[in-house]
């Protein structure tokens, strides 16, 4: 009977011989038809380790009832997303809340679920949730969501069908990369919502559609970062529940700032999520370290570069 050092010497003598065929193999095409395949297949081992990564990273993040269980509810809560202009039927909110809101929540009870989730480093705020919070209050403000101040992070896709149905699943589970945004709901007043982006995301007429721009405006169906059919399950942080007086004035000038600075837009940076990242920072939310640190870097590229 062969002992472990025979059977290891056989082991790794198969795989040199292995390897060797593999090395010396004839490849079926020549020329630039070869090495087209060749990228082709290194493009495609690239995208699938990007993948794995990425879903790595998001079952190490801390989720409620456990990664595979929320995991199971974010398939769900995107699949029972509707297409832009749809609304979403009553059971697709009962079989997503159903056994913690009822069927016929009140505001109050909405209200009062997220204060509690509210509590827990990240929470979900998701398409059919939104609807329903729409038709119970006509808008968001603090009777129907708690009053604070927040950061979201969402995926980034088409609203259409037919590739809807497919890039929804992928952006949010495979493609890490998050487009963040700052959310104020005051005590008195309707929910508003700061978002940055190419310029020609939020104005397709817009003279310089290059440049990084950011906005100001209502958190409903028409604006930039609302939850929709691409985009549905939105990751939020409440970085603070109170709103100061002054808050919405200092983003309207930190948008005023941006503008006069004309900025190129940069796929890594600088991005939306710098123009994030800064505000944070100068509001003492997080340290330069702390948005510059790696993890942070893969979730929302462009967080930790240079102010603009």
């Amino acid at each position: 009977m062969p002992d472990m050092h025979q059977l290891s010497a056989r082991g790794c003598e198969r795989a040199r011989r292995a390897l060797e065929r593999v090395r010396h193999a004839r490849h079926p095409l020549h020329g630039w038809r070869r090495w087209t395949i060749i990228a082709v297949q290194a493009a495609v081992g690239l995208f699938l380790l990007f993948a794995l990564v990425n879903l790595a990273l998001w079952f190490s993040i801390d989720r409620s009832g456990g990664p595979v269980r929320q995991a199971m509810w974010e398939v769900e809560a995107l699949a029972r997303s509707p297409l832009d202009g749809e609304q979403a039927p009553d059971h697709a909110f009962t079989a997503l809340y159903g056994d913690v809101l009822g069927a016929e929540p009140d505001v109050g009870e909405v209200r009062d679920y997220f204060e509690d989730q509210s509590q827990r480093e990240e929470f979900v705020l998701e398409h059919v949730m939104t609807q329903r919070m729409l038709s119970l209050n006509d808008r968001l403000d603090a009777r129907v969501f708690p009053s604070g101040v927040y950061v979201g992070l969402r995926a980034m896709g088409p609203d259409g069908a037919p590739m809807v149905y497919v890039t929804r699943h992928l952006a949010h589970f495979m493609f890490f990369p998050r487009h963040a945004y700052i959310l104020v709901v005051p005590e008195q007043g309707e929910a508003t919502v700061f978002s940055a982006s190419v310029n020609n995301k939020l104005d397709e007429d817009a003279e310089h559609p290059n440049h990084l721009r950011a906005t100001l405006q209502a958190y409903d169906v028409e604006a930039y970062d609302f939850p929709s059919s691409g985009q549905a399950v939105h990751l939020m942080t409440r970085i603070s529940d109170e709103v100061a007086t002054d808050a919405l004035a200092r983003l309207e000038t930190a948008a005023q700032r941006l503008a006069e600075a004309e900025v190129t837009y940069g796929v890594l940076a600088p991005n939306s999520n710098t123009v994030i990242g800064c505000l944070l920072e100068d509001a003492g939310v997080m340290t330069r370290t702390e948005r510059s640190g790696a993890l942070l870097a893969v979730r929302a590229p462009g967080l930790g570069a240079d102010c603009v």
